[in-house]
């Protein structure tokens, strides 16, 4: 009985460990964005050849545009702007919203988001997966912090009269982003009418116009 309990510990330990994000084997991987060495993240840089520069982004003082139909402009430090961030795992954005502007509806499939508010009042919320399908949602002033779990729908709107902004931490160094409407209606190559007709219970001609919108 003792030596089934040992083995049962023994594997529960070994399990856990196995899950367990690996840790670091070195100081840090400067991403090489020049190779194009297919690997899951990118190719560490001869740290020979690391600067300073590998580690900095400039730029997130600087307000976004949001003359746009949705009111509001994402601008990332990810790894794409800072290659020192490969296999750390964090990166973040500014969102800049006009009043009454949105981050439409969209999810991150690689990342949980931890959202601040900078200046203005914002109205955040996310969904439930199915089959509950619960909106959580809250309104956000200066200074307030908020969560949108990992992978689920969420969104912001500038509830306002002025323009509001916002920072977010987000737990990937490429998060990934899959915005409702864009994904739905405007695919490559589109999706079926007949398909996104039955999905939403809609006539066609309703999917054709959401279609030529995006």
């Amino acid at each position: 009985m003792a030596a089934k309990f040992l083995f049962l510990a023994f594997l529960a330990i070994t399990s856990s460990l196995a899950l367990a994000d690996p840790s670091s084997l070195q100081d840090f991987c400067v991403a090489d964005l020049k190779s194009s060495v297919p690997v899951n993240g990118l190719v560490c840089k001869d740290p020979k050849l690391v600067v300073a520069d590998d580690f900095f982004f400039s730029g997130l003082h600087l307000a976004g545009n949001t003359s746009n139909p949705a009111g509001s402009k994402v601008t990332p430090a990810n790894v794409a702007q800072i290659p020192g961030l490969n296999t750390f795992g964090i990166s973040l954005v500014r969102i800049d919203y006009a009043p009454w502007g949105i981050n439409a509806p969209h999810t991150h499939p690689r990342a949980t988001e931890v959202l601040t508010v900078l200046e203005g009042t914002l109205q955040v919320g996310f969904v439930t997966s199915n089959p509950e399908n619960r909106l959580i949602t809250k309104v956000l002033q200066k200074g307030d912090v908020f969560v949108f779990p990992v992978g689920l729908v969420h969104f912001q709107h500038n509830v306002g009269k002025v323009n509001a902004v916002a920072i977010a931490a987000l737990s990937s160094q490429n998060p990934g982003v899959i915005s409702i409407a864009n994904s739905v209606f405007g695919s490559n190559p589109a999706i079926s009418a007949n398909v996104l007709a039955k999905a939403f219970q809609v006539d066609k001609d309703t999917i054709y116009n959401l279609q030529s919108k995006f």
